[in-house]
């Protein structure tokens, strides 16, 4: 299958060039890190995590995405799904390899990361972190290479891969579910202190991870002849909508909750994010117009979601999935994160801008997961495309 990979225009290969140049830049980038330390970055004592953390809280999302297509396909044998469920599986793979370069970076030395496998510590929530991503990337692999092949050589897929098929359902609530434990136990910041963290972090991840796939479903519609069903698109959009919907509910609990019982220290970090917070005589508001701009983009993409004559609409679809990414890429892969330090157990309010080493790096692993992304999907394109009648190759 890996022949597909090497075969492609001038239009791909122009592509691979890019991501490759993109790549580069990055590594580049990440070479003074690695050099010099996490001093380059634009953390600090009091704001420990940054771009890199909020960039894999967002990521992890993504790569939960693929639950959705697996339960309806395997679990209750919904047809529809069944040229996008393979997709979805490959889009899991660079979404997790995404996930764990960016974890990677986040550490500075790459090396300390070998520390969590030669000495785990079963009481660290990071220790279960890492477990359930890298099960989670070879559960996804197994699925998607062992059923691609299957498909190939026109044989149904052996009955022992089930067994990966329904543990991956589990796994992939999982993922997030620790993801949303690192921060909720951390009992010294309140912003993240909350029992409805896990399912806030669910509800995005069901909305932003199909956006994706909706998009390269398109995507993949435009640049060959494979199709992956109109009614799967339809389908997953109603998913999105339902999800957006949720995340949005969830959001007004959370915000209900904190000023309803006038709790200062959970009230602050919202206050910083939509109106910026007084602190000796200073306005702190770095994120207060991405916040804001991130929520109406949320509700305006849900309201159109929610009109099933706009869902319904191929043209217009694309881009209400976009506005849902990036809303979401707002709130949680910007304010989840940098909010919950404002203001630090010591009451200092340190505000975080990531610098331009951060930057790209953070491109360049994106470029990683793209050119990852690329090349699997070329696969299943030309597995696709070889099991089409060949009028219709042509």
């Amino acid at each position: 299958m890996l022949d597909h990979v090497f075969r492609g225009s001038k239009k791909y290969w122009a592509f691979i060039g890019l991501l490759l140049a993109v790549i580069g830049a990055g590594v580049f980038a990440y070479s003074f890190q690695l050099r010099d330390g996490l001093t380059v970055t634009g953390m600090s004592r009091d704001v420990s995590w940054g771009f890199y953390i909020a960039q894999f809280t967002f990521m992890v999302g993504v790569a939960a995405a693929a639950v959705m297509v697996v339960i309806p396909y395997y679990l209750h044998d919904y047809k529809a799904f069944g040229k996008m469920v393979i997709m979805a599986e490959f889009l899991a793979v660079p979404a997790v390899l995404v996930c764990m370069l960016f974890i990677a970076a986040d550490m500075g030395q790459p090396m300390r990361m070998l520390n969590v496998m030669l000495h785990p510590t079963p009481n660290s929530v990071m220790f279960f972190d890492m477990t359930v991503l890298f099960g989670y990337l070879g559960i996804n692999l197994i699925v998607g290479c062992i059923s691609l092949d299957c498909e190939r050589k026109g044989v149904h897929y052996p009955g022992w891969l089930k067994f990966f098929i329904f543990l991956s359902v589990p796994w992939a609530v999982s993922i997030h579910t620790v993801t949303a434990f690192l921060y909720a136990g951390l009992e010294a910041r309140p912003f993240w202190m909350t029992a409805i963290l896990a399912p806030r972090f669910l509800a995005s991840a069901f909305a932003a991870g199909p956006s994706l796939l909706i998009i390269l479903s398109f995507i993949v519609r435009k640049v060959s002849r494979f199709d992956p069903g109109e009614q799967a698109i339809k389908t997953l959009s109603t998913v999105v909508t339902y999800a957006m919907c949720l995340n949005i509910f969830f959001v007004g609990l959370e915000i209900f909750t904190v000023f309803y019982a006038d709790m200062p220290h959970h009230m602050e970090p919202f206050i910083y994010m939509f109106k910026g917070l007084e602190h000796h005589g200073e306005t702190y508001n770095n994120l207060v117009p991405f916040m804001w701009f991130g929520q109406i983009l949320g509700v305006i993409a849900a309201i159109f979601l929610v009109i099933p004559s706009t869902r319904k609409n191929f043209t217009l679809l694309p881009f209400l999935c976009g506005a849902v990414i990036l809303a979401l890429w707002l709130e949680k892969g910007l304010g989840m994160v940098l909010a919950g330090f404002i203001p630090s157990p010591l009451l200092h309010i340190t505000e975080y801008v990531p610098t331009a080493i951060e930057l790209a790096v953070t491109i360049g692993i994106y470029a990683i997961g793209a050119l990852t992304l690329t090349v699997l999907y070329k696969i299943i394109i030309g597995v696709r495309e070889h099991g089409l009648p060949s009028a219709e190759r042509q």
